[in-house]
């Protein structure tokens, strides 16, 4: 079952949005950002992936998606998220939105479902490794690693290449976290959360390699619609993307198929830009809400015109906080 939560927007509903969490972390990280776009008029979504938060699957334990295909199924529990939402407003347009490893998902969500969208956002997501040597450095050394400990089991090598890593990027650092964001309470409430901060298994990192090879390189973004409007947005202080550098090189690849790019690079933020000091996590949210106007305008009612309250809009299911949230209103 797909734990989901939803945010109704305040007043009258203009889009809907969909987002993808990260790498090792879950849904109920967005409550913020949630109500930030409820407030501008969008229905907020988000759900947990397979193999992290409240999420359950038969074939998927906890930290990784599933014992075979993991790729695919992921992106299929993102379409019943979609067809959920979408059956509830099926007049508006629907915006994915994708974080770090959620913008591999929406990536590959939207070459398969892409005609189905208004727009798209990949923030904070590194494609680099779909280039031929880093893809077969990738799958050499998790075949072996998988031969030697089975896929169920963290993956040394590549946990060192990633999360070890950009731990030790950040000068003078507090915590082995800093990376992820200048904000030391979001540093603290991540490494206190015990959904959060885990070594993704060997199948986790096999599935992951499997979105960026399919999403990065040219093919893969021609399959996108080419009149779908794609939003980009990195940090220059961003370990995970080379400091923004491999967000930059996805925005050339797409201009040069002849998609209709927004790149956003805010200045000094790092990983989680959702989750950044105000400066730098204002100048990704005022991005994000020009970009959504050109695609669903915000409505301005006439004097007298009844709006949609918030109030009205039907919950998930029990409503237990800000937003409601859900493990049985979803089923894949």
């Amino acid at each position: 079952m797909v734990w989901l939560r939803h945010q109704p927007a305040t007043g009258e509903g203009r889009a809907v949005l969909l987002v993808f969490h990260g790498l090792a972390e879950h849904s109920g990280r967005y409550e913020r950002f949630a109500a930030e776009m409820s407030a501008i008029g969008l229905h907020v979504y988000a759900h947990d992936h397979r193999g992290h938060g409240r999420t359950s699957a038969p074939d998927a334990s906890p930290r990784r998606f599933a014992e075979k295909d993991g790729a695919r199924l992921v992106v299929e529990d993102c379409r019943a998220v979609f067809d959920h939402a979408r059956a509830r407003h099926p007049n508006l347009p629907m915006v994915v939105l994708g974080h770090s490893m959620g913008g591999l998902i929406a990536m590959a969500f939207a070459r398969r479902y892409g005609r189905d969208l208004a727009g798209l956002c990949v923030w904070n997501a590194n494609f680099d490794g779909a280039r031929l040597a880093p893809r077969l450095t990738a799958h050499l050394v998790l075949a072996v690693e998988r031969a030697l400990m089975g896929s169920d089991v963290p993956s040394p090598t590549l946990t060192h290449a990633t999360f070890e890593t950009w731990g030790r990027s950040v000068p003078g650092r507090r915590t082995e976290f800093d990376w992820l964001t200048h904000d030391e309470e979001a540093v603290d409430r991540y490494i206190v959360d015990p959904l959060c901060g885990w070594s993704p298994t060997i199948s986790l990192f096999s599935d992951l390699v499997t979105l960026i090879a399919e999403g990065g390189r040219s093919r893969g973004l021609r399959a996108l619609p080419s009149d779908l409007p794609l939003h980009l947005l990195c940090g220059t202080q961003d370990p995970a993307t080379a400091g923004g550098a491999a967000v930059r090189r996805l925005a050339d690849c797409a201009r040069a198929v002849g998609l209709p790019v927004t790149l956003t690079v805010v200045e000094g933020a790092r990983h989680e830009t959702l989750h950044e000091i105000a400066p730098y996590r204002s100048a990704a949210t005022r991005s994000f809400s020009e970009w959504m106007d050109g695609i669903a305008p915000p409505h301005h009612p006439a004097a007298g015109e009844a709006s949609e309250s918030s109030s009205s809009a039907s919950p998930t299911s029990v409503v237990t906080k800000a937003s409601s949230e859900s493990s049985s209103g979803v089923s894949t």
